[in-house]
């Protein structure tokens, strides 16, 4: 099962309800991201995956700005030396899933994860799908839902 498969998959498990699209091209950034689908940018869910002390901690941001790693790690309880944008290796090893694909759900293994309360500012979200080709609606409440992760503010 593919990376886009397993997120279709745990969606419908958890009882999500937004639609999934597939796009006949990739969706290499937010901003062509958010043309696509005639939204603000700022409504495109990045899944960033960072190395805190090795481990993967995966942050859903806003596509309207940049991740912190000061507030991060003081959220966290760790010196800002400790996070580190993760290779494009240790994201595939931790999610399952290549880099521009990410999604906020569907891992291999669970992750610790953080989701942007800007996101609350949408009424609909658009995250990554699992692959370069797919991305899925939901709202701010669902995605801290499915993911399992903490609100946070992670940028600026």
């Amino acid at each position: 099962m593919d990376g886009a498969q397993r997120v279709a998959k745990q969606l419908r498990e958890l009882g999500a309800n937004g639609e999934i699209r597939e796009f006949p091209v990739p969706m290499p950034t937010a901003a062509a991201a958010a043309e696509q689908l005639g939204c603000d940018v700022g409504a495109i869910a990045n899944s960033l995956v960072f190395a805190v002390d090795g481990e993967p901690l995966l942050v859903v941001a806003s596509g309207a700005h940049r991740v912190d790693t000061g507030l991060v790690a003081a959220l966290l309880g760790v010196g800002k030396r400790k996070i580190r944008r993760a290779s494009p290796e240790f994201v595939t090893e931790a999610t399952g899933q290549v880099v521009g694909g990410v999604a906020p759900l569907g891992h291999e293994k669970p992750l610790r994860t953080l989701v942007d309360v800007r996101l609350e500012d949408y009424g609909v979200v658009w995250a990554g799908g699992g692959d370069k080709y797919t991305m899925f609606a939901t709202d701010f409440a669902e995605l801290v839902r499915i993911t399992g992760g903490l609100a946070a503010r992670v940028g600026g």
